[in-house]
């Protein structure tokens, strides 16, 4: 269905999913939110499609943005082959967000999306106005490199228990962690019609070979970010460690930093209701 076609919807779990072709790719997104003004792209994390974003997150913000969020490369409803590098990936957010016809745009990213990111701003900076990384981590950072090891490990303790593997790899095995990765699993389920395609196997490879390189690659001068950065985790980030979050603080001029306490790579989910008012007022400062 093509956006002229797309009715305006009023939640994310009620959002159509659109279609725009650029560079020999289809890609798939969904928009929410009112029109004009800077839209605020979201980019995904490891293995994410369509439906991985927090309701809770999104809705909100787009009360007062146009809200985007889309599928890679290869993943989900988007054509092509997953790339295996970062630098790749964003220029393939970069010819989706120009296919749309934007040339400036507010950027929120998690995780792998924080990566890209950073590799859009290096390559695209003038695409870019404002920039929030949530639980993420610097290219050549101290860890990086294996989060595909804990990632592996994840998804094997969640299969013995039948689990989503991201109540593992997003929160902390506590009770407050279990409770807040039911509550956030059952949010992802809110939307009941036209969901996405799972994300394949191959192309989960490929994602984590671009984060290995990623994290073995020289350390990025990320003293050339120079829009305005608010960074996110929770305070105990098995996945990307939570240092890299302090490391990206320290190394981004400028750059704001919030974690959140007992809480693991999805903090900003478990603690969406603190975290929300920060994005919302850092979007419109």
């Amino acid at each position: 269905m093509s956006a002229a076609q797309t009715p305006a919807a009023s939640s994310y779990a009620e959002a159509p999913t659109r279609s725009i072709t650029a560079g020999g790719i289809t890609y798939a997104y969904r928009e929410l939110g009112p029109q004009g003004g800077i839209p605020v792209v979201f980019f995904l994390h490891l293995a994410g499609n369509l439906d991985n974003w927090d309701p809770r997150v999104i809705d909100p913000i787009a009360k007062e943005h146009r809200v985007i969020t889309f599928d890679s490369r290869g993943l989900g409803g988007t054509t092509g082959k997953v790339p295996d590098s970062i630098e790749d990936m964003a220029d393939d957010a970069a010819t989706f967000i120009r296919a749309l016809g934007l040339d400036r745009v507010d950027v929120f990213a998690f995780s792998l999306g924080g990566m890209v990111a950073q590799a859009l701003i290096g390559e695209h900076p003038d695409l870019v106005r404002k920039l929030i990384l949530a639980g993420t981590g610097p290219r050549g950072g101290k860890g990086m490199a294996k989060v595909a090891r804990v990632t592996y490990l994840d998804i094997l303790r969640a299969a013995l228990v039948r689990a989503d593997p991201k109540e593992f790899l997003f929160f902390n095995r506590n009770a407050a962690g279990k409770l807040a990765a039911k509550a956030f699993i059952q949010r992802l389920q809110e939307r009941r019609k036209g969901r996405d395609r799972p994300v394949t196997i191959q192309g989960f490879r490929a994602q984590l070979k671009a984060i290995r390189n990623w994290g073995r690659a020289e350390p990025a001068d990320l003293s050339t970010i120079t829009q305005p950065t608010l960074i996110a985790n929770g305070d105990h980030d098995r996945m990307v460690p939570s240092v890299l979050s302090e490391d990206l603080h320290r190394r981004i001029p400028g750059s704001n930093l919030v974690m959140y306490p007992d809480s693991g790579h999805g903090g900003i989910f478990q603690f969406h209701q603190q975290f929300v008012p920060v994005a919302v007022k850092f979007l419109q400062g």
